[in-house]
């Protein structure tokens, strides 16, 4: 065991390591199994304890690995379409998409932002704009937004909670998509109030 933690602790402090961390997030963005929150929730856990790898540093390569797969998912759904699929023109099937279409025109940020700690529901979602009129421009923002979001939420769990939340994936899902919904549908909500206040000024 002890040889274990060695070559563990020893294969984190490599700086292929970051890498490695890129490419499994940025995988996870269209290949659901890959487990990238696991890897970044440890990573983050180890480089607290031993100061390698850095969390800021497994922090950003985080972000930037969430922001090229969610990309990678929406080039997909704008590239083949997802109404082609067999498997998506079932009645429950398309009453689901339509609904998932109608939350991402009306509530945009709060459904990315959200779906970002689904895994499949991340691709989902993702590979949906793609394949609808949602501008590409205003994706790449929201999708940086909640590559931010989620990678210093699973720092946070991997420095603050450690292995308490590692052990509990669940908990750890529920509380990131909670807040990620606030801060979707306080994004929002900004643009509402922005317009509702244009005419109090042009009339004032």
């Amino acid at each position: 065991m002890e040889a274990f933690t060695h070559l563990l602790l020893a294969g984190a402090a490599s700086p292929l390591i970051l890498v490695a961390v890129f490419l499994v997030v940025a995988i996870d963005g269209f290949f659901p199994p890959v487990p990238s929150e696991t890897v970044v929730v440890a990573l983050a856990s180890i480089g607290f304890a031993t100061g390698a790898p850095s969390p800021w540093l497994v922090l950003l390569v985080a972000a930037a690995g969430s922001f090229v797969g969610d990309n990678v998912a929406f080039a997909i759904g704008r590239r083949l379409g997802i109404d082609r699929f067999r498997f998506t023109r079932g009645p429950r099937t398309a009453r689901l998409l339509r609904r998932v279409r109608g939350t991402l025109e009306a509530r945009p940020a709060s459904t990315v932002l959200t779906a970002r700690f689904v895994p499949v529901g991340r691709v989902a979602v993702n590979v949906l704009a793609g394949s609808s009129a949602f501008p590409r421009r205003r994706f790449m923002l929201l999708s940086g937004v909640s590559g931010v979001v989620w990678a210093t939420y699973s720092i946070l769990i991997g420095v603050l909670a450690g292995a308490w939340l590692h052990d509990r994936p669940l908990l750890g899902a529920i509380l990131g998509a909670a807040a990620a919904l606030g801060i979707g549908l306080l994004v929002d909500r900004l643009p509402r109030q922005r317009r509702a206040l244009r005419p109090a000024r042009m009339g004032s």
